[in-house]
Formats: structure tokens, C-alpha cells, sequence
């Protein structure tokens, strides 16, 4: 699989990772493969191969979903990436063997491991976008997406909500550890920051001077 065209974007929730996808793909008439693009194929994903992603779509009690420990649910995210992977690889495949991709740039918002980037990728060809930890897991719930307002609503249908708000405060603090920021800012790829002050114009010209991509699309 020839990747020479493909620019993948790794990070922290709250960094600008699907933002900084779509707005390179349509400066530079390319393609952007945006968050959780995995979904596409989920409907047909084989429960047995992939247990843990087809885990939500054949869930009948969502309550369930939130009363897991963190514990449980940090060895359900981190089986989640590992087949998202294997997914991703394969849309990514399937997509570069199509004639009219083949001189388009196309920009992943992914899953994909640092190891495995590594191994697949370059420094000049993956970035890593990062936010204070402490955003994520404070402001979760600020975000009006359908699925985040969603486990908010059954959160308050707990016998105990307050209880069942610092579970999954607990979880997030898992998920956005210092651990895990450590690991992305130090994976040997480009770093970029969140900057409040800093416009999306801006964030772009920054992603491609650090990647070396030209404006005239070279």
C-alpha cells in the first residue's frame, strides 16, 4: 500500500484533529477521512472478530455502557483501537486502489498506533495534535454531539447520577492521562498545541509547514 499521499492526524480530544482534517482536504482538494470513519463499515463486522468495536452496536441496555468500571473500560477503549486499526487499514486500502485517488492527498483523522504509524508512516507524513488534559475531562459533556448528550441522559436516569457522573469522570481521567499525553508528545512525530488564540487559518499554514506540504499541492 503506497501511503506517500496520506497524512494522518493523532491526538487528545479537544486538539483539533477532525477540524485540521477537514480544513487540508478541502485547501488542497484532497480527501479526509474524519473521526470514527471505521463507522462505515460496522454493520458488517463479524462479532466475533471484532468484539469490541460491534460491542456497542449490538448493546439492548445502554445502562450498561455506563455503569462499567474504569477499569473495564479502559481495557474496552484501549481493544477498541487495536480493531479499529485493523478496519482503518482496511478502508485506507481499499480507498487508495481506486484510479481517482491516486494523485489526491487524503487526511486521516485515525486510530492507528504510534508503533504501527511508525512502521507504515513518516515524521513528515503524521502529526500529533494535544490539549490540557484537564479539558476533556471537564468539558466532556459540553460538546452537543448526539452521542456524548446521549450518555449524559443516562447518567441522570441513575438511581444515583451524581454517582454516576464521578464513574465516568474517573474513566475519562483514564483515558486523558498524563501517561497517555507523554506518550503522544514524546512519539517522535510533529507536535502541534492547542492555542486558543490561534485561528483555523493559522492551525492549517502551521500543519502544513510542519508536514512540508506546499500550497501549490506539491
Amino acid at each position: 500500500m503506497e501511503l506517500k499521499n496520506v497524512y494522518f492526524v493523532i491526538g487528545t480530544s479537544y486538539a483539533g484533529k477532525s477540524t485540521i482534517v477537514k480544513n487540508l482536504a478541502a485547501k488542497h482538494n484532497g480527501i479526509a477521512l474524519e473521526e470514527n470513519y471505521h463507522d462505515e463499515k460496522l454493520p458488517e463486522l463479524d462479532s466475533k472478530e471484532f468484539p469490541n468495536l460491534t460491542y456497542t452496536r449490538d448493546l439492548e441496555e445502554w445502562h450498561e455502557f455506563i455503569r462499567r468500571t474504569p477499569d473495564e473500560y479502559v481495557t474496552w477503549i484501549n481493544n477498541v483501537k487495536k480493531e479499529c486499526e485493523i478496519v482503518e487499514l482496511g478502508i485506507l486500502e481499499e480507498l487508495l486502489a481506486k484510479p481517482e485517488t491516486l494523485t489526491k492527498k487524503v487526511f486521516v483523522d485515525t486510530n492507528i498506533c504510534i508503533e504501527t504509524l511508525h512502521k507504515i508512516s513518516d515524521e513528515n507524513h503524521v502529526l500529533v495534535m494535544l490539549s490540557d488534559p484537564e479539558i476533556s475531562i471537564h468539558r466532556f459533556f459540553d460538546r452537543p454531539d448526539p452521542e456524548k448528550q446521549f450518555l449524559y441522559k443516562l447518567m441522570l436516569e441513575e438511581p444515583d447520577p451524581q454517582a454516576a457522573l464521578d464513574n465516568y469522570r474517573e474513566i475519562l481521567t483514564r483515558i486523558c492521562s498524563k501517561e497517555c499525553y507523554d506518550e503522544l508528545e514524546n512519539s517522535g512525530f510533529k507536535v502541534i498545541y492547542r492555542d486558543e488564540h490561534r485561528s483555523q487559518e493559522e492551525t492549517v499554514r502551521l500543519a502544513e509547514e510542519l508536514l512540508g506540504i506546499k500550497d501549490d499541492g506539491n
